[in-house]
């Protein structure tokens, strides 16, 4: 194909001035001696020469060499190019510096290229390029020996396979154990691998890793690793890392306690866990040792080397086995734990309750109880009460009525958080009625109903009365009564008041409650009456402002209504008019009128100390015209 006059006369003159060299003796050329390309981009490859002054180039060819044979594939002659070879028709070109390109190269382009320059009479000249192809593999994929290894095999077993597919030139592979490289030395590792030449050319490479293992290869990781050339850099690619099963004897057991806390307590759930350190795990039996003169194994039911034993009891306590039998090594294991359950039982006081007692009486409380470890003492007034003090006794002097009640005693056992019992007994002493009332002077309406209450405390359990009758609601609790009277208010009972009486067999203890009238009118309910006042207080005030309202608005009509009809005179005698000469008759003059006696008036003295005639002072006008 040849290029049209106009752009092969440019071309030319292109080509002499950037790609030649003037000044040369013969025609030069220099070119690189390899361009890599990737599969399917465009190669690049250059041609520089240099040719004598004053000389231009009658023609360059471009050739590829195959098994020592020459094929042209592009020349340009007096600024014109053609592309003889039909295999390179439309993919090859050459640009203004000389440098010729081929496009979407493919695999059977990786061949020798020449570029030959031709200046008529100064001879030729030629070089070459060889131009190399690459085509990146795909990642390698890894493919472990899932069926596992057992350490004690005497061929050497597989690992794993790795593959990479579609590379060019052929990549290798390269095996890795925890970081580290593998190489072939045919007693504990062997690489087997294969090269397959695609029909499209690219190559797909196989690996196989084969290698002894011990029972630490349990914990490593196995990869590989795929490396190739690309653009005149070595590139590599990575396959995941893979973990290998691997098959061992079991050479040591354990027996471990798992349990909510370190110190196991009655009432906990308690696991026992027997592992070895075989691959697979063994066969395991759990076993209770009887203690006594001749200790006796039991066997106990575990599910793989787990037993689970809920709300243990003391009885639990004792010595656990594990054993196991390895297949492998044909060798019995054995291991054991001591079990310890902490307890606390028998808690007791005596003497036993509920006690009875006299005012004055002496009392000796004593709390007793049995556990694993040392116990602890204390005791307390009510379970959650004030702490009276430690030990395991107790002792109460002169006692009062005050002193009845429950008497608590907490045992906890040292070292073990959490292992803790209480017990209480109650304690009575015998004394007349003693009230506790809070009501002594009650404001009340009559007519309305109130409710009176009355407290008292007595052992024998008291009896509360009133003086009058009503509604009556009593609460009971042990030597404690409280009593409420719901009655109306009459005025006998404003002026009688209230009783009540607390009476047991030791005797009676009485109350009175006066009643008083209260003062206000309005008798606010209870807890509202601050609301009630705000209330009226608001009330109040919007009153007023009507009534001010109403009453400016009637002053100001009468006052209108007085004007109209002319009753309100303008020149009475004695009036002093202040208003402006030219008043006219519709402007509103008020008399301001003065209520002073003429005995007063006349004490009334001017600025200068003089004394005004009383007519002067008795009546004023104001003109309210401005």
């Amino acid at each position: 194909m040849a290029l049209s006059g106009a752009a092969g006369s440019l071309l030319g003159w292109g080509l002499l001035f950037w790609g030649a060299t003037v000044g040369a003796s013969k025609v030069e050329v220099s070119m690189l001696e390899t361009v890599e390309v990737e599969l399917g981009q465009t190669a690049r490859i250059p041609c520089n020469f240099s040719i004598p002054a004053e000389s231009n180039y009658a023609y360059i060819n471009w050739f590829y060499i195959h098994k020592n044979n020459r094929t042209k594939i592009y020349y340009m002659v007096r600024d014109q190019a053609f592309e003889p070879d039909r295999e390179y028709k439309g993919r090859v070109a050459m640009e203004n510096d000389f440098t010729f390109t081929i496009s979407r190269v493919t695999l059977q382009d990786a061949r020798t290229f020449v570029c030959q320059v031709g200046a008529g009479s100064l001879g030729v000249g030629e070089n070459r390029t060889k131009l190399h192809i690459y085509k990146t593999p795909e990642p390698p994929e890894i493919q472990v020996n899932d069926a596992g290894i057992p350490v004690t095999s005497k061929e050497i077993p597989k690992i794993a396979e790795c593959i990479s597919k579609n590379g060019f030139p052929a990549p290798n592979i390269t095996w890795y154990k925890n970081g580290s490289p593998l190489w072939q030395d045919d007693t504990q590792v062997s690489i087997l691998s294969t090269l397959t030449k695609e029909s499209s050319g690219l190559y797909t490479v196989r690996s196989i890793l084969f290698a002894h293992v011990s029972r630490e290869d349990r914990q490593s990781r196995f990869h590989c690793e795929v490396s190739y050339r690309l653009l005149g850099a070595d590139q590599t690619a990575t396959s995941e890392k893979v973990n290998l099963t691997v098959f061992y004897s079991t050479e040591n057991l354990t027996l471990v306690i798992h349990s909510p806390q370190p110190q196991v307590r009655e009432g906990d759930e308690v696991t026992l866990h027997c592992e070895g350190d075989g691959n697979p795990p063994p066969e395991y039996n759990l076993l209770k040792v009887q203690e006594g003169a001749q200790p006796e194994e039991k066997e106990l039911t575990a599910s793989n080397g787990v037993l689970t034993l809920r709300k243990v009891k003391k009885e639990d306590s004792g010595r656990y086995l594990c054993r196991t039998f390895d297949l492998d090594s044909m060798m019995n294991l054995e291991t054991w734990v001591n079990l310890s359950v902490n307890y606390l039982e028998g808690l007791k006081i005596t003497p036993e309750g509920p006690i009875q007692l006299q005012q004055g009486d002496v009392l000796a409380l004593t709390c007793d109880a049995r556990g694993s470890r040392p116990l602890e003492f204390r005791w307390k007034k009510e379970k959650k009460g004030k702490l009276l003090g430690p030990g395991k006794q107790l002792k109460l002097s002169n006692v009062t009525l005050e002193s009845s009640g429950n008497y608590s005693c907490e045992v906890a056992v040292t070292g073990v958080p959490g292992l803790s019992r209480a017990k209480q007994v109650y304690v009575a002493v015998h004394a007349k009625p003693q009230i506790s009332s809070k009501d002594s002077l009650v404001p009340v309406q009559p007519n309305e109903l109130v409710t009176l209450m009355c407290k008292a405390a007595a052992f024998p359990e008291p009896k509360i009365t009133w003086s009058i009758n009503g509604k009556v609601q009593n609460h009971t609790d042990r030597h404690r009564v409280i009593s409420n009277l719901t009655v109306q208010v009459t005025p006998d009972l404003l002026q009688s008041g209230v009783t009540c009486t607390a009476t047991n067999e030791l005797g009676n203890s009485s109350h009175h409650i006066t009643l008083k009238r209260r003062t206000t009118t309005m008798s606010p309910p209870i807890g509202n009456t601050t609301e009630q006042k705000t209330q009226e207080s608001k009330g109040v005030i919007i009153v007023a402002v009507i009534v001010c309202i109403l009453v400016i608005a009637v002053l100001g009509a009468v006052l209108y209504f007085l004007h109209k009809k002319g009753k309100i005179p303008c020149n009475r005698t004695g009036k002093q008019d202040i208003t402006r000469p030219d008043a006219r008759k519709d402007e509103i003059v008020v008399e301001v009128k003065s209520d002073k006696l003429p005995e007063e008036a006349g004490l009334l003295q001017g600025a200068n100390g003089e004394k005004r005639p009383a007519g002067d002072q008795a009546e004023k006008y104001i003109d309210l015209r401005n």
